[in-house]
Parts: C-alpha cells; structure tokens; sequence
C-alpha cells in the first residue's frame, strides 16, 4: 500500500468512527401537491415578516412563482436573477442584497444552483468577517443561518436536505464545497407541480445527478450508517423506473413526486457518505469548461465504474439485480457489467453524449489537481486514484 493510500484509508477510518457518533440532522419536510402554498403560514408562526426569495430568472416567471408570492402578507424582497454555478462575486452580492433590505428569513425557489447560491449567502450573511474562500471546507460557518426554506424545482442536486454548497470561484473558474451542518434548511418543500415545467434536457441532467450520489454513496460503505443503504438503494430503484418516465412526460404528476423523492433520498445518503471522484471529476470539468453538472455526471458514471472494477462487482451485482437488469442466476461479473450497461442506456435513451470532447490535454494536469484535492483523503473511494491516474481518466473522457 502506497504512502498515499495509507494516509487517505487511516484518515477515513477515524472520519467513520467520529461519523458515526453524530447525530441525523432534523429538518421538517413538506411533501405533496401545493404544499409550496403552505410557506407564507411557516413564517407567520415564527414571528417572521421580511424574506428574502432567491431564484432563478426562468422560475421566477412561471406561474406558481407569481401565485406564492401574491399569498405573501407584510413586506418581501425578490432576487431573481441567480445564474447557473452561481460565482462567489454574484452571492457577495446577495449577501449585500439580503443586510441592505433587512431581511429574516430565506426561501430559495429553484433548481441547485438557486439553493447553493442561498445556502452560500446565509454563511455570509453569520459570518460577514469571512469570505467564502476562507469558509470552503468542513465546518467553518458553525453559526446558525437565517431561519431557511429550500424548495427544489429540479429532481437532482438534493441541496434541499444536504449541509453542503457547491460555489463557483469565478477569479479561477474552480468549483468547490462549503459544508456545514448549519447549511441544512430548517425546511424542504417537495411539490412535484414546479418540477412538470422542467424541460426534458434539464429533466435527464438532474436526475442523472441523483443517480450519481445515490450509487456514490451505496459504494462508500465505511462511512454508511443505520439507513444510508436503504435511502441509497431506494433512490437507484425509483430512478432507473420513474426517470424515463419523467423525461418522457413532464405532466406525469407521479413520476415527478417519485423523482422528488427520489433526489431527497440520494441526498440524505450523500450526507452521510459523501460522493467519490465522479463528483471530483465533474467539479473540475464544469467549473473550467462549464458543463451542466448533472450531465457531466452522467458521462463520467459508468466510465468511473469501470475503472473501479473488479473491487465493486459484488455492488454492482446487487444494484443490477434491484433494477433488474440481470437475473438473479447469473454470474457477478455478468451482473456488473448488466448495471454499467443500464447506465449507459439509461443516458442513450434520454439523448445524452458519451464524452466531453471540450476537454483540453493542456488542462487534463490542473484539473487532475482540483478533482484529487476535492476527493482525497476525504471521500471513501472503492479505489484510491493518484494525480496522475486522474489525469489519464479526464483525458479518457474525450472520446
């Protein structure tokens, strides 16, 4: 075993113990048609009168956008214009936006980038001596946000439910996280009507995503804890059956209550687990060439698991069996291969390329940096991956 093995496997060893002794973060959750009508009442129980409502320039047209905020009494502010892997410069700005109105509260009404964008705020806004280059990392805002709710419009990121903000560097074009327990809304809001307007491309990418951090974490066993198996499995299951179904027909009520759920799952299982190098490698392939996470996620998935193999096909035999994929008769290797294969069927079915040919050799080195510092010694890999093998996976992504 290498030096660098070693260290990573001794550090997540200690990380799994100490891991195991917190306790499941609480939040409340609101789950069903309408239930983003029900906020208004929260803040009113709470003694709340001036929110701050983050959101995205398409949410914020869209008609059950207008209907929320007309059943608002007492006085609100709106910013609407949260872009997509929203930059340290634009959240700066929010954090000015939210002191300068004299707000209480957040409702963040979107897709990832909406709840990150306001998850990375709040921590501004406990920590205004910081800059969110100082509070990247673990547990570097340990101060309570404003009283906070997360309503997803997309079914993917599970940034309603996780203690983690994706933030862009803009100076550098770099991805990375800002994680706390303090980050977790105090509510989420899954109302599977805001999610029928998503369109199909954006449909496929974010669940996608979902699927991603649902089977990161089923393979990032020594972190698991009483229920993460389950929440990871149920998510593989409901995504392989009602993601097609979702992408096919936006109006189907039941296949976007599914998949609503299904990211919430995937992002309870992620909390505890963490992800792997398909999230490492994506941050760095998004943030330099700014590709839609989820769809770099989905390109990246089955290729990692590959690379990953022989030491997961006893995983991946049991993940093809749920989804049936295989029969039950049939060899480990067979099976693991069958589950790959969904993967990759799943992305061609939905329309979604197989490489990022964007990808610079001149380039492959830097990011092979950012996605080893973003996952070691940190996440519990199935397999520990050097610079330079991370170099030689981006590089393989092209074609």
């Amino acid at each position: 075993m290498s030096i660098k093995n070693l260290y990573c496997r001794t550090f997540q060893g200690a990380f799994s113990i100490i891991n195991k002794l917190i306790p499941d973060y609480k939040q409340d959750v609101l789950s069903g048609e309408g239930k983003l009508y029900e906020i208004p009442a929260l803040l009113k129980e709470r003694g709340l009168n001036h929110p701050l409502i983050v959101s995205g320039e398409r949410v914020s047209k869209t008609e059950f956008f207008n209907t929320f905020v007309s059943k608002i009494t007492g006085q609100y502010s709106i910013y609407n214009s949260v872009k997509s892997d929203p930059g340290i410069t634009q959240i700066n700005q929010m954090a000015d936006f939210y002191r300068k109105n004299n707000c209480d509260s957040i409702i963040a009404i979107g897709g990832g980038s909406n709840l990150d964008a306001a998850k990375a705020m709040g921590a501004l806004i406990v920590r205004p001596q910081k800059t969110l280059q100082e509070l990247g990392g673990l547990l570097k805002v340990r101060k309570k946000l404003p009283f906070f709710v997360a309503v997803p419009t997309t079914a993917g990121t599970g940034s309603e439910c996780t203690i983690a903000s994706v933030v862009t560097d803009d100076s550098i074009n770099r991805k990375y996280s800002v994680g706390d327990p303090v980050l977790l809304p105090d509510v989420a809001v899954l109302d599977p009507v805001l999610t029928v307007t998503l369109p199909a491309n954006l449909t496929a990418y974010t669940g996608m995503d979902a699927l991603t951090h649902a089977v990161e974490s089923f393979l990032n066993t020594s972190y698991h804890k009483k229920n993460t198996r389950a929440q990871a499995l149920s998510a593989i299951k409901d995504i392989f059956e009602y993601l097609p179904k979702a992408f096919e027909n936006g109006s189907d009520i039941l296949a976007r209550q599914k998949m609503l759920h299904s990211s919430y799952m995937a992002g309870l299982s992620f909390t505890t687990a963490a992800v792997g190098y398909v999230h490492a490698v994506a941050h760095a392939v998004g943030g330099l060439y700014q590709v839609q996470h989820g769809l770099a996620n989905s390109i990246i998935l089955p290729r990692m698991l590959e690379r990953y193999r022989p030491k997961i096909d006893l995983q991946l035999a049991e993940l093809a069996e749920l989804i049936g994929a295989a029969s039950p008769d049939a060899d480990t290797q067979a099976k693991a291969s069958a589950f790959i294969e969904a993967v990759y069927k799943l992305n061609k079915k939905m329309g979604l390329p197989q490489c990022l040919p964007q990808i610079k050799e001149e380039d492959a080195s830097k990011m092979a940096v950012w996605a080893d510092k973003e996952a070691n010694p940190l996440y519990p890999v199935p397999v520990i991956l050097n610079r330079k093998d991370l170099e030689e996976f981006i590089l393989s992504l092209k074609n």
